[in-house]
C-alpha cells in the first residue's frame, strides 16, 4: 500500500557519467530477490555523507564514517539488505570491513575508498559466505543503466522502489542528477534517511559539496517521520563525479545555487516518497507550522504533531478528533507557548482560531476533509516569522501488522 506513489521507470532514469551499479541476488535473507549492490565510481569524484545520530550506530556506517576520513577518494560503495549489521560488536566491524576487502579485490583499488551499508534486522551478523559470493555477481553486472534495479535491491519493506532522476543545464552543460533511497519504517531520521544514494555529473570542489549535503538533508530527509524512531543505519550519500563541463563549483555563486535547488528537489522528491510509501499508510500529511521564533520551534511543533500515536490513528479513521492536535502542539518541547495565538488549519478549512474551536467550524467539514488521502496542516503560532515543514503518515492496523511480523 502507499499514498499516490508511482513505481519509477527505467527510462526515466538518467545515467550518471562516472557511476555503474551491479546487482544481484545473494539469497541473503530471501531467495529469488535482489538484495547486494555495488556501486562503481571514477576517479576524480567527490563523495560527501551524513548519518545516523542514533547511538547504537551500525557496524557498516562506523567503517564508512572512518573511511570518508581517511580515503584519498572514495571509488565505491557496497549495499546489503536483510541484514543491519547492528548491535553485533566487533565481529560487526570485522565483517564490514571484510565486505569492502572482498569490493576491493574485485574492482582493484584501496580498501579504504570503498563505503559498506547494511540495512535488515538489527542485531543479525552478515552471512559472509553468501555476501562473498554474490559480490563477483554485481560486479560482472556493472552498468550505467542500471539504477532501478539498485533502487530495488536496497527495499526491505518498502512496496515500491524509489528512484528519481533531473536534468538542468549549468554554463551551457548539462548536467543529471539521480537519486535513490530505501525507508518505509522505523523513520525519523536525524540526518538523512534509512538509505538514500545522489549521483550527478556536477563539477564541485569537495568543501562546497559537504556543506550542501547539510542544507540538503535539513530540508528533505530530516523533515520526515512514519514513527518517530532512528534508524541505526541511516545514511545519505552525494556522489559528484565531476565529468561535466561547466565550471567547477567552488562558491556560492549563481551556479551553486543553481544546482542546489535542483539537487534539494530532488532529494525532497525521495524524502516524500518515503512517506508515501510509510508502512500501512494510507494518508500523505503535510505539516506547515508558521510563525516560530526560528526554524527549530516550527519544526519541534510540527514533529510533536506528526509523531503523536493519538493524532495518527485520528488521521486514519477520519476521525475529526482535532482536539489531539492541539494536545500535541502543546507537548512540543517549546516554552511559554500564547495558546490565544494560535490558529490551526485542516486544508483550508479553520477549526481552531485564537486557541479555540473557530466559530464557523462544523464537524462534518473536519471529516469530509481527512476522508482525502492527501492532507495538509498549517498551524499559525504568532511567536516570529520562521517557518518549517514535516511530511508524515497515518498510522493504520497494516502498520502494527507490519512491524509484529517483520521477522516473519
Amino acid at each position: 500500500m502507499s499514498v499516490n506513489l508511482k513505481a519509477p521507470m527505467n527510462n526515466e532514469l538518467y545515467a550518471i557519467p562516472g557511476i555503474t551499479l551491479g546487482v544481484t541476488e545473494a539469497e541473503i535473507k530471501y531467495k529469488a530477490r535482489k538484495d547486494l549492490l555495488v556501486i562503481s565510481i571514477d576517479s576524480g569524484a567527490v563523495v560527501s555523507g551524513v548519518f545516523t545520530k542514533n547511538q547504537f550506530t551500525a557496524a557498516p556506517v562506523i567503517v564508512a564514517k572512518e573511511h570518508l576520513k581517511t580515503s584519498g577518494g572514495i571509488r565505491a560503495l557496497i549495499v546489503n539488505t536483510g541484514s543491519a549489521n547492528a548491535g553485533t560488536g566487533d565481529d560487526g566491524i570485522k565483517n564490514a570491513k571484510n565486505v569492502c576487502e572482498l569490493v576491493a579485490a574485485e574492482l582493484t583499488i584501496n580498501v579504504t575508498d570503498i563505503l559498506p551499508f547494511s540495512t535488515g534486522v538489527i542485531m543479525t551478523h552478515l552471512p559472509m559466505s553468501k555476501i562473498s559470493q554474490g559480490i563477483p555477481r554485481a560486479v560482472k553486472n556493472l552498468k550505467s543503466d542500471n539504477w532501478l534495479s539498485a533502487a530495488e535491491s536496497i527495499m526491505t519493506t518498502d512496496t515500491l522502489a524509489k528512484a528519481t532522476s533531473m536534468k538542468i543545464t549549468i554554463d551551457g552543460a548539462e548536467v543529471n542528477i539521480t537519486g535513490i533511497c530505501k525507508g518505509s519504517g522505523m523513520i525519523q531520521p536525524n540526518m538523512a534517511t534509512m538509505l538514500g544514494f545522489i549521483g550527478t555529473n556536477a563539477n564541485i570542489t569537495q568543501e562546497i559539496l559537504d556543506e550542501l549535503i547539510i542544507e540538503v538533508t535539513d530540508s528533505s530527509f530530516n523533515c520526515i517521520t512514519v514513527d518517530g524512531d532512528t534508524s541505526t543505519n541511516d545514511s545519505f550519500i552525494i556522489i559528484a563525479t565531476n565529468q561535466s563541463k561547466h565550471q567547477m563549483i567552488n562558491s556560492k555563486n549563481e551556479s551553486y545555487y543553481l544546482f542546489k535547488d535542483a539537487l534539494l528537489a530532488v532529494a525532497k522528491s525521495l524524502a516524500q516518497s518515503i512517506i508515501r510509501d510509510g508502512e500501512g499508510a494510507t494518508k500523505f500529511i503535510t505539516i506547515n507550522v508558521y510563525g516560530g521564533k526560528d526554524k527549530g520551534e516550527c519544526l519541534s511543533v510540527a514533529k510533536s504533531i506528526a509523531n503523536s500515536p493519538l493524532v495518527k490513528t485520528a488521521f486514519f479513521a477520519s476521525d475529526p478528533n482535532l482536539g489531539r492536535i492541539l494536545a500535541a502542539i502543546g507537548n512540543s518541547p517549546i516554552e511559554l507557548i500564547d495558546i490565544k495565538l494560535i490558529d490551526v488549519f485542516l486544508n483550508q478549512v479553520q477549526f481552531a482560531k485564537k486557541g479555540s474551536l473557530a466559530e464557523n467550524y462544523e464537524e462534518s467539514m473536519g471529516v469530509s476533509e481527512m476522508k482525502k488521502s492527501e492532507i495538509t496542516l498549517e498551524v499559525y503560532l504568532g511567536r516570529g516569522k520562521s517557518t518549517a515543514t514535516v511530511w508524515t503518515t497515518d498510522f493504520s492496523y497494516d502498520y502494527v501488522k507490519i512491524n509484529a511480523e517483520y521477522r516473519s
